[in-house]
């Protein structure tokens, strides 16, 4: 399966759906992420029949949807799950949580867990996979808590996604991400460094040769590799990093 290039909404907060489809088209990229904070609210169906229509419209898919879902006390997956029906998400992105897995006693790792096993459940009833998001501050924040939360949900419809942790050098993040390489369905492709510096693509050339080599050898790759971030937040630089993107994913 070829892996799609694609684009994350929030990349570009400040903009509306119309300019990021013809941003993204233009980039010649094949997939938009579209997040559940600015660009496709919750339970907002009219705009997300709007925003489907100008995707589908551009020649590009809906790689997913982005929420902020984070499997907490009475929160509902229902709006979320509307949102993306209506946009045509096949995947949605959800949190673990807001508490760092180091932190997270029993009884709160315990209550995320059952909340996401809930919301897989409901989510599989509209044919929807749910992915967790890899990232710090929630249960999800390592190779090794990932699969622990994976494997306690026990549910086919919950994958993962993958992204560079930060601050670790390009060897130690391929190799996070060959941990749970069979469990990732997305990947969000940005260079950060040291920190979180916003770098072009190919300041960490290692890293994503890396990654795009050991997703291509999985027998599980990614649907999607999709932009979150770009150096400055530019629209003017998104054509460069697209075709940045395409050449580590094409091999080139």
């Amino acid at each position: 399966m070829t892996i799609r290039i694609g684009l994350c909404s929030v990349t570009f907060r400040g903009l509306g759906a119309a300019h990021i489809v013809a941003l993204a088209a233009q980039a010649r990229l094949e997939s938009i992420e579209w997040g559940g904070d600015i660009h496709v609210p919750p339970g907002d169906a009219v705009t997300a029949r709007h925003v489907a229509a100008l995707t589908a419209d551009a020649g590009l898919a809906v790689a997913s949807y982005g929420s902020y879902f984070r499997a907490g006390e009475g929160e509902d997956i229902g709006p979320v799950l509307d949102s993306a029906s209506e946009l045509g998400a096949r995947r949605v992105r959800v949190w673990a949580g807001s508490i760092d897995a180091a932190e997270a006693t029993e009884a709160e790792h315990a209550g995320t867990v059952d909340r996401l096993r809930a919301a897989a459940e409901a989510a599989s009833e509209r044919g929807i996979e749910l992915a967790l998001e890899f990232h710090g501050g929630t249960l999800t924040n390592a190779p090794e808590t990932t699969l622990r939360v994976l494997d306690e949900v026990g549910h086919p419809s919950l994958r993962t996604y993958w992204q560079p942790t930060v601050g670790v050098s390009d060897a130690i993040a391929v190799a996070e991400y060959r941990q749970v390489a069979d469990r990732v369905s997305a990947a969000h492709v940005f260079s950060w460094w040291p920190r979180t510096e916003r770098r072009p693509l190919a300041y960490r050339d290692d890293l994503w040769r890396g990654f795009f080599a050991a997703a291509s050898a999985s027998s599980t790759p990614p649907r999607d590799a999709l932009l979150e971030f770009v150096p400055d937040d530019d629209p003017a630089i998104l054509a460069r990093e697209a075709a940045a993107l395409k050449a580590y994913r094409d091999g080139v």
